[in-house]
């Protein structure tokens, strides 16, 4: 995927005076983006956007007045402009994405440099700006008062106990009951997405029934967020769903997302499988990485797998999921047309990693037609 020639015109939209004098000036010298105004609140952004016409608008979650979820389900259905939001750590964020934004940066804390910050942001403005916008008009799933996450590495003892569950997707039948083609006691199946992941994820896991086998996850996502993220998915979806901690096995009914900053790989022991999560370096450029899940999968998973790749820009899980598919794993990828961004799943349709594409809406039933049938 190619940006675009031309610079990216960035709307920057926060009602601290400070950090927009920070984000103007940071993304002002990033080469190929060009700040072309700036607003102090929702109102003054709907205006902003109308007179300057910018390609990509960064957005503060928590303003006053209209919030920056409510702004969105105004503004989208109307101008439906890739918005990277610009926040802390705030389980509003996710509503944000439901409503229609791109993706999301965490605010500087002191944990990282204000270059490093920048550089992140930038990035994802330039992805942003070849992204395919959803407007929903709405926020799909109400907000929720977070509860506290414990951090990654916290041993399994300090995790709350699986709260009640509920789906927002179609009922779909629970697998055992009946005969399927496949031993799902023993199938892993591994999603791997990035920009547009957060709500692919959710709408193709709220599709999926309780007694789902064993699943892995990798969502590009910045430290801190992942808990927050697998307690949400866990709240909305009919299977447990938790950030995983070093060593958790891998189990019917059990969805594991990959914490933010570690690597996680898939391990055998004798018949049984655990998650590895450990620091280490980037692969492929991420931490974590689709590629090091995927490769672990083909390397270490002798029972059934299953391989999938959503929404992302780059590369991510391409070369994983090929190997995955030459050692025997069921592969789907997510189609163009329901993509935020058609770039990971694009990649690994072109090297023939994929054996089946499918929209967001459809990659379920395709999965649960495969452990049913063996088709």
């Amino acid at each position: 995927m190619l940006f675009n020639r031309r610079n990216v015109r960035v709307l920057v939209v926060d009602d601290s005076a400070v950090a927009r004098t920070f984000l103007i000036k940071g993304l002002d010298a990033c080469p190929g983006i060009e700040v072309v105004g700036y607003a102090i609140n929702a109102l003054d952004a709907k205006k902003k956007v109308v007179q300057l016409s910018p390609d990509v608008m960064t957005l503060d979650v928590e303003m006053p007045g209209t919030n920056g979820i409510d702004f969105l389900a105004q503004l989208l259905p109307e101008h439906p402009l890739p918005v990277i939001l610009v926040s802390s750590l705030n389980l509003r964020v996710f509503d944000a994405l439901s409503a229609g934004a791109v993706d999301f940066v965490r605010k500087p804390d002191g944990s990282e440099s204000r270059e490093a910050f920048i550089h992140a942001l930038a990035q994802k403005i330039m992805v942003a700006s070849c992204a395919k916008v959803v407007a929903t008009g709405r926020v799909r799933t109400p907000h929720t008062a977070p509860s506290a996450a414990p951090a990654s590495g916290a041993p399994a003892a300090a995790r709350s106990a699986p709260q009640a569950k509920h789906t927002v997707g179609e009922p779909v039948p629970l697998l055992g009951h009946g005969k399927t083609a496949v031993d799902l006691d023993h199938t892993i199946i591994g999603l791997g997405a990035s920009t547009g992941g957060t709500e692919a994820t959710l709408e193709v896991l709220k599709r999926l029934p309780a007694d789902i086998p064993g699943m892995v996850i990798v969502q590009h996502m910045p430290p801190g967020f992942t808990g927050m993220y697998a307690q949400r998915l866990n709240r909305l979806c009919a299977m447990e769903v938790r950030e995983a901690v070093n060593g958790d096995e891998i189990h019917r009914g059990l969805a594991l997302l990959a914490p933010a900053d570690f690597q996680a790989r898939v391990v055998r022991m004798g018949s049984r499988y655990t998650l590895s999560c450990q620091p280490g370096e980037k692969v492929s450029g991420h931490r974590p990485s689709v590629d090091a899940l995927f490769s672990s999968m083909a390397a270490q998973v002798k029972c059934h797998m299953v391989g999938i790749i959503m929404t992302g820009m780059g590369r991510d899980g391409a070369n994983g999921l090929l190997e995955m598919r030459r050692n025997g794993a069921y592969t789907i990828g997510q189609d163009k047309e329901s993509s935020v961004v058609y770039g990971m799943p694009c990649v690994a349709y072109d090297i023939g990693a994929v054996g089946v594409q499918a929209s967001c809406q459809n990659i379920a039933g395709v999965l649960l037609q495969h452990l049913k049938t063996g088709k």
